[in-house]
C-alpha cells in the first residue's frame, strides 16, 4: 500500500493506492484496466482527503515546491518509508518523502481522471480538454491492436468499458494457451498431427474432440476430415496423458471468449464511429 497525490480542477486529493499492479509483467498494458469502471477502481484506490485550493499554482511551484497547506495534508496520510505517487515532476519536492513519477504512474493518473467524479465526489468542476492528455498507453495499445485509431478526446466510458472486455478475452486466451502448450506436443507424438499454426481455440477443440469422442462445435470447419478421423481413432491413447477436466475447461473458456470478443469488437466499432462523428462535428 502506498499514497497517491491526485490533482483535480479545483484542488488536490490524497489516496491510498494498492500498487502491486505497477510491478506485474507488461504493466504498461494492463494498469488502465483497473480503472475501466468504478467498481474495479474501488479495489485499487481509497480516498483519504480532498481539499480545494483558491490558487493551485501557489500550492505547487516549480521554484518553491509544495506549500505548507498541501504538505500538511500529504504528511497527515502518508506512511513512513512509503513512496508517494505524483502526476507531475514538480510534485516530487514534498519534504522528506520519496516520490515516484514515471510512465506507469501516469497510467494510474489517466485512470484517476477517467473516474474523477466517482473517486472524488467533492470535485464538481470538469476536466479541461488538456487534462485528458496524455491518453493511456495501455488502452491505446489495445485499441490499435484491434484496428482503432482513437483520439484522447474521443474516449468515453462506453469505449473504455467495452475495451476492458476485449482485454479480458485476450487475457483468457493467453492463459489458456499457456496451459495447452504443456500438452500440445502429444498431438504430434501420439497422432502425428502438425499443430504449429493452430490458434488456442483450435488446440482446445482438438482435445475436446479427443475427450468427447465426437465432432464438436465448428470442428468440422476447423479441421480436414483426416485430422478429425485421426483424433477420434487415437482418443484412447490420450487417457493417461492429459487432464480431461482442465482440457474441457480450456475449451469452454476459449469458446466463450471467442464469441464475446466477436460481439464486443463489433460494439466497439460502433462506439468509435459514433465518438468520431461527435469529435469531428
Amino acid at each position: 500500500m502506498t499514497s497517491l497525490l491526485f490533482e483535480t480542477p479545483t484542488g488536490f486529493a490524497v489516496f491510498n493506492f494498492y500498487a502491486i499492479g505497477l510491478y506485474v509483467p507488461n504493466a504498461i498494458e494492463s494498469i488502465w484496466v483497473n480503472f475501466a469502471e468504478h467498481f474495479l477502481a474501488e479495489d485499487t484506490v481509497w480516498l483519504n482527503e480532498f481539499q480545494t485550493f483558491d490558487d493551485k499554482s501557489s500550492a505547487i511551484n516549480v521554484d518553491t515546491g509544495v506549500d505548507e497547506k498541501l504538505t500538511m495534508m500529504i504528511m497527515k496520510w502518508h506512511r513512513p518509508k512509503k513512496k508517494l505517487l505524483v502526476g507531475k515532476p514538480e510534485y516530487k519536492s514534498v519534504r522528506g518523502i520519496n516520490c515516484l513519477h514515471n510512465e506507469l504512474v501516469m497510467e494510474v493518473m489517466w485512470g484517476m481522471k477517467h473516474l474523477m467524479h466517482k473517486l472524488v465526489p467533492g470535485e464538481k468542476s470538469q476536466l479541461s480538454m488538456e487534462d485528458h492528455l496524455p491518453m493511456s498507453q495501455g488502452l491505446q495499445i489495445l485499441l490499435r491492436r484491434y484496428g482503432f485509431d482513437v483520439e484522447p478526446e474521443m474516449v468515453n466510458e462506453q469505449i473504455v468499458a467495452t475495451a476492458r472486455v476485449l482485454f479480458k478475452c485476450d487475457d483468457v486466451e493467453k492463459k489458456e494457451y499457456q496451459n495447452l502448450c504443456l500438452i500440445r506436443h502429444y498431438l504430434k507424438k501420439v497422432s502425428g498431427i502438425d499443430y504449429e499454426s493452430w490458434d488456442p481455440l483450435k488446440l482446445a477443440t482438438a482435445f475436446k474432440i479427443i475427450i468427447s469422442r465426437s465432432v464438436v462445435g465448428d470442428s468440422d470447419k476447423m479441421f480436414p476430415e483426416d485430422v478429425i478421423s485421426k483424433l477420434l481413432s487415437d482418443a484412447d491413447k490420450y487417457d493417461a496423458k492429459i487432464n480431461k477436466v482442465a482440457c474441457l475447461r480450456a475449451y469452454s473458456q476459449l469458446a466463450s471468449a471467442h464469441r464475446v470478443r466477436a460481439f464486443k469488437r463489433n460494439e466497439l466499432d460502433r462506439l468509435v464511429k459514433k465518438a468520431k462523428k461527435v469529435y469531428q462535428s
